[in-house]
């Protein structure tokens, strides 16, 4: 369930962090743990990040709307 600061997502943002979460997800897979685990995904977490910053900012636009 959703928390109350979390903006509700849009079908396409839902397929879109799906995405970048089995991108990730198949990054770790990849990772033999020889070197310690050293995946680095921040960059996916970046981009999933800018998605629900975006979502936030169109529920702020749409509730400023009456």
């Amino acid at each position: 369930m959703a928390r109350n600061d979390e903006p509700k997502l849009t079908a396409w943002e839902k397929a879109r962090v799906a995405g970048l979460v089995a991108r990730m997800a198949k990054r770790g897979l990849a990772d033999d743990r020889q070197y310690g685990g050293r995946v680095n995904q921040r960059d996916l977490e970046a981009r999933i990040d800018r998605i629900v910053d975006g979502a936030r900012r169109r529920e702020e636009q749409q509730g400023k709307r009456p």
